[in-house]
Formats: structure tokens, sequence, C-alpha cells
């Protein structure tokens, strides 16, 4: 018997914000939270007895974290001077840019290194590091999520595990010594 949606918000809220905070930054993060239950909700009632919620809720997340760097690539930047063209666009799934991730002191969280440092992983390690060890999801369901083969899941976020240990750690070390 499939449980209240009420019971899901709460059994795996809190990851799926940590997943969408991941994949998207904090400036977004709580959007694409709202994005993905609300979608959710509309769903529910056609959802499986046996479905894996946390799997599905990811993936839903997933989705709206892909739908906001769609628009952000859309959305036209002000500036002074405009700049001659450089080449094709990046794709949508480039990540959040390093203004997503700068935030004013008295918003500044005690994680802030460890999250600049997952924001700085290329995409696909950052979401296979979200997605496994953030959600809990197996490399299965990873590679289900994000598309490609179990094993490209598991190196991607084994490799971004081990990028994360060169610089988060590595700034953790400096900072300890100053």
């Amino acid at each position: 018997m499939k449980h209240p949606f009420e019971q899901a918000v709460t059994d795996h809220g809190a990851v799926v914000l940590r997943v969408c905070r991941a994949t998207l930054g904090p400036a977004d993060a709580d959007d694409a939270w709202s994005e993905t239950f609300l979608a959710a909700l509309r769903a529910w009632p056609d959802l499986p007895d046996d479905a894996n919620v946390r799997a599905w809720l990811v993936t839903i997340a997933h989705r709206k974290a892909i739908d906001v760097h769609r628009a952000a690539a859309r959305r036209p930047v002000p500036v002074d001077e405009v700049p001659e063209p450089i080449g094709a666009a990046l794709g949508a799934a480039v990540g959040p840019s390093a203004s997503a991730w700068a935030r004013s002191p008295e918003d500044a969280l005690p994680d802030e290194a460890l999250w600049k440092a997952l924001a700085a992983l290329p995409p696909r390690q950052r979401q296979c590091v979200a997605y496994h060890h953030v959600a809990g999801l197996p490399h299965a369901e990873v590679a289900a999520v994000i598309g490609g083969t179990e094993a490209a899941a598991r190196r991607a976020a084994a490799d971004g595990i081990a990028a994360l240990r060169r610089t988060y750690l590595a700034s953790e070390d400096v900072r300890s010594h100053a």
C-alpha cells in the first residue's frame, strides 16, 4: 500500500533538497525542490505501490535541474558592451556558474567550501556524487537517472569524490594551518 504523499515529503524532502543544492547551487535549489514536489504531487496517484519513491523523486529533481539550466542558458544577461561571439553555446547541463554559488556573508553556510568544491566538478561527476552519495541511490539507479551505464556512473562518482578529496580537503588543510 502506498503511503500518503505528505509522508513521502517528510521522508525524502531533505534528500531532494540536498540533491537540488548539489546540482544547482543554493540560489536555485529551493525553487527546484518546490517544482519537484509539485510535479510529484500531480503524478502521485499513478505511481505504482512498489516504486522506489526516493529514486523517483531524485529523477524528477534531476529533470527540474535540467530545466533550470536550460532556462538560465536562454535568459539574457545585461552587459555594458556586447561582446563578440565566441562560438557555439555550451550545452544545457554545464552546471551552475560561479556566481550562482556566491552568497552574502550573512547567508554563509558552515560547509560553503564543500558546496563550492562540488560546484567546481564537471556536471556528470557532480550529478553522480549528488545522486549516489547525497541521495543514497545505487549506481544502477544513478545510471538510469542520468543515462549511461552503471560502471560509468560508478566511475564518475569515484572521480568526483577523488577530486573533492584533492580540492576540498586541501582547502581545509590550508584553513586549519592559517
